[in-house]
């Protein structure tokens, strides 16, 4: 494949990494897809919770080869509306061979892809894990479902190839009748340190609490992560103590501590906070065992970011990678009640640290196989040629024009 120019729009991105995962993600894949030689871009906002990220808004900067173009985040913010983004798009929208959008109920998602539908660009679109029942239900519904019926019906319809993370995120995408163009699923790579932490950061990190008995989560406090129910299995393993580290950005915290309090587990619980770099690594690699009881996740990097550190993993059936993680044997995969979590997790803190060690080296060979950016990069690829293809053969249907002939001014 020739080298591609490949624009990138998501709401928010790196250094914000209070959204989780698509900003992390986005850049990873960004990053991988500069280093097989192909121009990239990136499209965003500069917003940051109720902040700003402190980033030029008047120019591109360089982000690991990346081109990164941060507009000021006007009203309203919920969804990240932007007018410089609009001219900012439509400067390059025509140099580009295609674009490549993230997220959903946003304006961003909305006026990237109305920009290509104009002028004959293929765009894929990427959820993010946005369109399941379940958080429809759960949070603004009737916003959500207006929204989908009268504005992302129209983007997914129109993308050259819905991108989705697992067969997870598909079926609730085919659930929701929102399967309206070609599915690709590509699951999230893996950015691995260069090397992990030595044996005196590790225990550290763990601050005394003996091995055998280390649980972690690790991820955003949010409410559909399930951590309540992960407390209720706690008071079903008298011997564990859990470390739940992550960014609170809903304001969950007291109402978990709480949670702990009533339930006799406050003492064997601890929330540090956010914990990034090489204390995010001590954390992964010294942990018994790492627990993601999320409701649902279109994938879960945080459950491959333990893999890559050699830790087991307990998981839900609503998240993403526990298809990669059952048919591995590297980990357990429950149906998130905390009774089952509580049998899984027990399960697997009895075997002993050589059963454990080996299952890690397992996990460690799998996720650098198959999890790679460079691998996940090059499946990306092969889901934009396709796009520009079908783009390709549409507008040769319709005209006769290749793409190639609409780079014109506006």
């Amino acid at each position: 494949m020739k080298p591609l120019h490949l624009l990138h729009i998501i709401p928010s991105y790196w250094p914000a990494l209070r959204y989780g995962g698509p900003s992390r993600s986005v850049h990873g894949l960004a990053k991988a897809l500069v280093a097989q030689g192909h121009r990239v871009r990136v499209l965003t906002t500069d917003i940051d919770g109720p902040g700003r990220l402190d980033v030029p808004t008047d120019r591109w900067v360089e982000l690991d080869g990346v081109e990164v173009r941060y507009c000021p985040v006007g009203v309203p913010r919920r969804i990240t509306r932007a007018p410089a983004m609009a001219v900012v798009l439509f400067e390059c929208l025509y140099e580009v061979d295609l674009v490549h959008l993230h997220g959903g109920y946003q304006w961003s998602t909305w006026f990237g892809s109305r920009a290509c539908r104009n002028v004959g660009r293929p765009y894929v679109l990427s959820p993010r894990g946005l369109f399941v029942r379940e958080l429809i239900r759960q949070k603004s519904a009737l916003a959500k479902r207006l929204w989908l019926a009268l504005v992302d019906r129209r983007v997914l319809g129109g993308a050259g190839a819905i991108h989705l993370t697992s067969e997870v995120e598909a079926a609730e995408l085919r659930a929701l009748g929102l399967d309206l163009a070609p599915l690709a699923i590509v699951p999230n790579g893996l950015d691995l340190p260069d090397s992990l932490p030595d044996p005196a950061e590790v225990e550290a990190a763990w601050a005394g609490i003996p091995r055998g008995r280390r649980l972690l989560y690790l991820g955003r406090i949010n409410w559909k992560k399930g951590l309540d129910r992960l407390l209720r299995a706690m008071a079903l393993l008298p011997q564990a103590v859990l470390v739940a580290a992550g960014n609170d950005e809903e304001g969950l915290r007291p109402r978990l501590e709480a949670l702990a309090h009533e339930l006799g587990v406050a003492d064997r619980v601890r929330f540090p906070g956010p914990v990034e770099g090489s204390g995010k690594w001590a954390l992964l690699g010294g942990a018994d065992l790492f627990v993601l009881p999320s409701l649902n996740e279109n994938w879960g990097i945080a459950a491959t970011e333990a893999l890559a550190a050699g830790t087991p993993v307990v998981t839900t059936a609503g998240v993403g990678a526990a298809a990669f993680i059952r048919e591995r044997g590297l980990g357990a995969v429950t149906d998130g009640t905390p009774v089952a979590l509580a049998r899984a997790i027990e399960a697997w803190l009895c075997r002993t640290p050589e059963e454990r060690a080996a299952v890690g080296e397992r996990a460690r060979c799998a996720v650098a196989e198959e999890l790679s950016w460079r691998a996940v990069a090059q499946r990306m690829l092969d889901v934009y040629g396709r796009a520009i293809a079908r783009a390709l053969a549409h507008q040769g249907a319709r005209a006769s024009t290749p793409i190639e002939s609409l780079r014109r001014p506006l």
